[in-house]
């Protein structure tokens, strides 16, 4: 007790708390959400995609379908801190920088993105056959068969898959502000692990623990009203 006492006030905790502390995690939030979303819709758009254009899939394409499971494949392969690194000069070009929040928004969403393309391709093929045969013979066009009995059947398992994704993404998120990306991650660096004020350090990681915690439990409650 006298240790945490003596290390509490050593620290600048209280001083850092309303200038850096807060203001990170409301980068944090931003950064997470904004690409968790981005992620989600492109990931969602060519896992449909690649799904469609398999051997067995409803529009069967295989050199299509071979190009964009090798362009996601090695994309996926990459570390995320390398990537954001890799891609730096990208970011740039586009976003007109490479640290900060919009910069990493993109880098995320560009690491994330294939990553989902799987989550979604893998839940799309526990599609019972038969439920697509059924609708093929009472006439459904493709893309009904694709949006009102694909993706419905499939829903409670995209849901449990992207949380996954969520949680990911924002410990992607925290390793990010290593590299100027800012939010909780940089503050734990500059202001905990650099200072050797380990109280701020913990609890970044406490605020990290509760956010998983709390998407965690968006995602359950989620995938049990769904299934």
């Amino acid at each position: 007790m006298e240790a945490f006492t003596r290390a509490f006030q050593n620290s600048n905790l209280m001083r850092y708390l309303p200038t850096a502390i807060i203001p990170a995690i409301g980068e944090t939030l931003v950064m997470v959400t904004i690409s968790f979303v981005l992620s989600v819709i492109f990931g969602v758009m060519f896992g449909i995609i690649l799904v469609m254009t398999d051997k067995s899939g409803l529009s069967p394409h295989p050199a299509f379908h071979a190009i964009l499971e090798r362009i996601t494949d090695i994309t996926r392969s990459f570390p995320m801190m390398i990537l954001i690194v890799a891609i730096a000069p990208v970011t740039r070009f586009f976003i007109g920088t490479r640290i900060g929040v919009k910069a990493a928004i993109f880098a995320i969403t560009l690491g994330s993105t294939p990553f989902a393309v799987r989550l979604t391709e893998n839940a799309l093929n526990t599609v019972d056959p038969q439920l697509i045969r059924m609708a093929q013979s009472i006439g459904a066009t493709k893309l009904q068969i694709v949006f009102k009995v694909m993706l419905v059947e499939a829903l409670p398992t995209l849901i449990s898959n992207f949380t996954i994704m969520a949680i990911n993404i924002l410990n992607t998120s925290a390793m990010a502000g290593a590299v100027g990306a800012g939010g909780l991650g940089a503050v734990a660096l500059t202001y905990g692990y650099q200072r050797f004020d380990y109280l701020i350090m913990y609890f970044i990681v406490i605020i990290l623990i509760l956010l998983v915690l709390v998407i965690q439990t968006i995602g359950s409650r989620l995938y049990e009203y769904t299934k």
